[in-house]
């Protein structure tokens, strides 16, 4: 029933109104020219992005956006006991963020964030702390202290990236019930039961599931119907596919998102699956700056390899697709741009448009409505 619901929804997304204008939300690092969280406005229909505002952040390298749009959560990448997460308010008719308050993440080098359904709670890696830390939120959006912050134990086959936990990624369940945390350094998927009304996190009935020794998994992304997740290696450089069913996994696949025969060095780092769930999109750093692009086979959940899209600059830590899905714009660290390119939605191939954001060091986009 599920997939038909969904099946049904998406044979009815052309005639829905989407709307043309959103905010783009930029986070990036601050060790060079870049300030803290960049805010443009950007046009579906065109592709054109014009600045409005910024604020002041700590290296802001990871960012969320609250389901009703009114606040903005992010981490910032310090070390030295200092790494912390910040909430700001937002105002949708000026595009401005303004900040509130922050809380320590609870270890050092912060990286992801993410927010529950009810508003009330994010949560936090700690990617060179090994750990992650849940915060409440008040209901005027302040961060509260943490509630928790959990330690994870270990090590994995490469001495010199995995010889003890490194978290990489923290992401709730479609059904609010399960926080998936992504631990690098030692190849494993741990899985928690969450209860958002208290607050509680304990190790689900199958606590993790083991990744490829060495592979270090990186990021997720749940397929909109909430049957699949995928998951991007960062070391191994492989897409992963799982079925999911109240914070179970189901080993689908496992497919190369690096170009056959690549011999260069591999750092895979961020995957997104389209609006209409037809295509999986995986970014490739390294030497190899581009985007894997994978057909879905909606009835098994399995990836077929469409093709690779360079990203015309270098190290693609974060991309997104615009919420019109007519859109992919990659935040090429390195070079300093965020490239936009125009997804064909019955290929799911990229091509350039010949538009980029300037900006120095952009490593996360987000997006609000304007409206």
């Amino acid at each position: 029933m599920k997939k038909m619901l969904f099946n049904l929804l998406i044979m009815t997304l052309p005639a829905l109104a989407i709307s043309q204008d959103h905010y783009l939300l930029i986070g990036t690092y601050t060790s060079g020219k870049s300030e803290g969280i960049y805010v443009y406005k950007f046009n579906s229909a065109t592709g054109e992005a014009t600045f409005v505002s910024k604020a002041p952040a700590s290296n802001p390298s990871y960012l969320v956006v609250s389901k009703n749009n009114k606040y903005v959560y992010s981490v910032y990448e310090d070390g030295d006991n200092n790494g912390s997460v910040a909430a700001f308010s937002f105002d949708r008719k000026a595009g401005t963020l303004q900040f509130l308050n922050k809380q320590s993440s609870g270890g050092d080098h912060p990286c992801y964030i993410d927010i529950d359904k009810s508003g009330k709670w994010v949560a936090v890696a700690n990617y060179s702390g090994g750990n992650f830390s849940l915060l409440g939120i008040s209901p005027d959006g302040w961060l509260r202290t943490a509630e928790r912050t959990i330690n994870h134990s270990g090590s994995g086959p490469n001495k010199d990236r995995q010889e003890k936990p490194h978290v990489h990624s923290t992401v709730f369940d479609p059904g609010d019930k399960h926080l998936l945390v992504q631990d690098l350094g030692i190849d494993k998927i741990m899985v928690y039961d969450f209860n958002a009304k208290l607050g509680e996190l304990k190790a689900a009935k199958i606590p993790s599931y083991s990744t490829l020794p060495g592979a270090g998994p990186r990021h997720i992304d749940f397929h909109p119907n909430g049957d699949y997740v995928y998951l991007i290696d960062e070391m191994g450089g492989n897409v992963t596919a799982y079925s999911y069913n109240k914070g179970k996994l189901q080993f689908l696949q496992t497919i190369s998102a690096v170009k056959e025969g690549y011999k260069g060095a591999v750092g895979s780092a961020d995957i997104h699956i389209s609006p209409d769930g037809k295509f999986v999109y995986a970014s490739n750093r390294g030497d190899e700056n581009d985007i894997a692009i994978f057909a879905v086979d909606r009835s098994t959940g399995k990836l077929t390899l469409k093709g690779h899209q360079s990203v015309l600059g270098k190290t693609p830590r974060n991309f997104s697709i615009d919420p019109t899905g007519k859109f992919l714009l990659s935040a090429n660290q390195n070079s300093g741009d965020i490239v936009i390119f125009k997804r064909d939605a019955a290929t799911g191939l990229l091509t350039e448009t010949g538009k980029k954001i300037e900006l120095d060091k952009p490593v996360c986009l987000k997006w609000i409505p304007v409206k």
